[in-house]
């Protein structure tokens, strides 16, 4: 099933189409027929498809905004210098990354080459119509994994699930009304500390988002005892 690139709206209604044609009902047929996605022209730079991992029927989804170059060249979420940080955030709020269900918006990675580092790729963020030709994706799997508590990792993910108007900054580690989710939460996207200014900083809004995992991490224990 190849799903080639038109305009934004049109392609993500032929992928949505796709999807329900081909009864893609488990999270491993939704990341087999991705591969194929050519939806919008992200794919013609990435190396493959970066498709969601984890339970698929976890408590916890964490959706970020794209793979970056470590995930691309792994096929695998959250496994750079991003992930690396994430995992220690989610071990220090009580939560098993095993246990979660993690992806992104858009599915393949975005990136520049760096005039300054010779062949290094540079991220770059997506577009909103390349976000919208990925929704229908992130939606199959929101169907699939059902999640209790789903957590927006930054911006791109938020003011793509919860509006353009959302800020982050203002409305991290709060409950939003959504009806995506039970109980719906953004907080930063780990690759932001990583680009903080200095040591004192990174460990300021470390623990700023360690502090909205705790929030999640309470939220998904309180779902499981009702």
């Amino acid at each position: 099933m190849k799903i080639v690139a038109k305009t934004s709206s049109r392609s993500a209604s032929v992928t949505d189409h796709a999807i329900h044609r081909n009864r893609l009902q488990t999270i491993a047929e939704l990341r087999n027929a991705a591969r194929k996605c050519q939806a919008c022209d992200l794919w013609k730079m990435a190396t493959q498809t970066v498709f969601g991992e984890g339970p698929s029927k976890a408590q916890i989804m964490l959706v970020g905004e794209q793979p970056g170059d470590q995930e691309d060249r792994a096929g695998h979420p959250f496994v750079g210098p991003a992930g690396r940080l994430l995992n220690e955030a989610l071990d220090q709020a009580g939560i098993e990354r095993s246990q979660v269900y993690l992806t992104n918006v858009v599915k393949h990675f975005k990136w520049e080459a760096s005039a300054q580092r010779g062949k290094q790729r540079i991220h770059k963020k997506p577009r909103y119509s390349e976000i919208q030709a990925c929704r229908p994706w992130l939606d199959a799997e929101l169907r699939v994994v059902k999640p209790q508590v789903l957590v927006c990792l930054g911006s791109t993910a938020a003011q793509s699930l919860l509006g353009r108007t959302f800020r982050v900054t203002r409305q991290h580690g709060q409950l939003i009304s959504s009806s995506l989710a039970p109980f719906v939460i953004a907080t930063v996207h780990p690759s932001s500390i990583l680009r903080a200014p200095d040591e004192d900083a990174r460990h300021l809004q470390m623990q700023a988002f360690i502090n909205d995992l705790k929030v999640v991490a309470d939220v998904a224990r309180g779902a499981t005892a009702a």
